[in-house]
């Protein structure tokens, strides 16, 4: 086969990798036993009666009684401590739409494997047959308890902002959509390293965030919450500029933020805004092609550009510097300065699991925004570091204890660590999983 389809018009050469679609199936498939990513696997024996005896009938009725008697003993009778659920009804998969529950598994295992590899957490992919946004929440409470925490995923917009919202009400767990946070998180922390870069001050810069779905609400919240200011910060849709009392196209979740941002009300497109508006920065999280070459050159130089609307940016990294652009960001893995999701929400888990978090609050992103901004040196900053490697795993190990002391600081955990226990604790899980776990991975292709 020749390159993948998924990038089908995709004529750029300058990619950092190449894969076909038969490379994509054969990674999914023949990965003993049976097919997929993922497996669950024993921590216990089972080689005795006495073993069968402690880990089923009778003896597990003594850890039950113990539950039942003081429910927070769960945690040390059971691995909740350490789980996730990835809960998704696939109504917006990347860029393949409403693909239903099936279609979507094969995303919700590769989460799986990312919050396995990285954050050393055990997920479980759940994929509903439902598109009720309340039935939705009631199932999400429902299953709660068997897990630390919840991760919701690919689920559209405006229902993903009401399912986070209640389900987070009616849990004492984290609930966190992914498609929301962890983008926005990512972002913001490029956004700082890429101002520094360009030798601007982060609030004093000016911003449009181009697509109001769920990660461009989200991003243009966490930038109010990480400090821009609300006068320089325009969101713009389908419709133009996003102000307050917009007569059309508006909604619970954009009504919001146009509370805050774009005080003087300006209105027109994108080139219009950009014209008037001269940002600092414009970010991408709608459709291919939305940034020209003309709307960069109308931007405060050195402009510096976000195109991260998957699978094909809002402008090629290549024209973006063509036209003038001294950084370009996009969602891709083949491109340098990948806002990469994985960057987040591994090391938020990880911090919040650890102190057993009731919640993911403002402060804990702000705070794991900072340290992945953090994670890349002084002195490697450049056009092409404003964001460390997915592969460097002190990343994530920093980017926990930061959420952790942030949720210690703001009192929305069960149990108290420190910084020290964290980092001792991380390091125990990689280790583990690089020498026991890891070397089974390829002997499952040629069993």
């Amino acid at each position: 086969m020749s390159e993948a389809s998924f990038d089908a018009g995709h004529e750029k050469k300058d990619a950092l990798v190449k894969y076909t679609d038969q490379d994509v199936l054969d990674y999914h498939s023949k990965n003993f036993p049976g097919n997929g990513k993922i497996y669950i696997g024993s921590k216990t024996s089972l080689a005795t009666t006495l073993d069968l005896t402690l880990a089923y009938s009778p003896g597990v009725a003594v850890a039950c009684k113990v539950i039942e008697k003081e429910e927070e003993k769960v945690y040390d009778q059971c691995a909740v401590g350490n789980t996730v659920g990835i809960i998704s009804n696939c109504t917006r998969v990347l860029g393949l739409g409403d693909i239903g529950p099936r279609a979507g598994l094969p995303v919700m295992e590769g989460k799986a494997i990312l919050f396995k590899g990285f954050g050393f957490i055990d997920a479980f992919p759940i994929v509903l047959n439902e598109k009720d946004p309340d039935k939705i929440i009631d199932h999400c409470v429902a299953i709660a308890k068997s897990f630390g925490g919840i991760n919701l995923e690919d689920i559209r917009k405006p229902d993903c902002f009401k399912i986070e919202e209640e389900v987070q009400k009616r849990v004492d767990i984290p609930v966190w959509h992914d498609d929301q946070w962890g983008t926005a998180l990512v972002t913001v922390a490029g956004i700082i390293n890429a101002l520094k870069v360009a030798g601007k001050k982060f609030k004093d810069a000016r911003i449009t965030m181009t697509g109001s779905g769920a990660s461009g609400i989200a991003i243009s919240r966490m930038l109010l919450m990480a400090g821009i200011q609300g006068k320089n910060l325009i969101l713009n849709d389908r419709n133009g500029a996003v102000y307050e009392g917009r007569p059309k196209g508006m909604d619970f979740a954009k009504e919001k933020i146009a509370k805050n941002t774009n005080p003087d009300h300006l209105e027109g497109d994108l080139a219009t805004i950009v014209k008037k508006f001269t940002p600092d920065i414009m970010i991408g999280a709608s459709n291919p092609k939305m940034f020209t070459a003309n709307m960069i050159k109308d931007m405060n130089g050195p402009p510096i550009i976000f195109a991260i609307a998957n699978p094909v940016p809002e402008i090629w990294p290549e024209d973006a510097f063509d036209a003038g652009a001294i950084i370009c960001a996009t969602g891709r893995s083949d491109y340098k300065n990948q806002i990469n999701n994985v960057l987040g929400f591994p090391g938020v888990f990880r911090g919040a699991l650890d102190v057993r978090a009731k919640t993911v609050n403002k402060e804990m992103k702000v705070a794991a925004a900072n340290s992945l901004a953090d994670s890349v040196p002084e002195d490697q900053l450049s056009k092409d570091m404003i964001i460390p490697s997915p592969l460097n795993h002190k990343v994530y190990l920093e980017e926990a204890v930061a959420v952790a002391e942030a949720a210690m600081r703001t009192e929305i955990h069960r149990i108290n660590r420190t910084a020290d226990w964290i980092r001792e604790h991380f390091e125990k899980l990689r280790n583990f999983y690089m020498d026991n776990e890891n070397p089974i991975i390829e002997k499952r292709k040629n069993y």
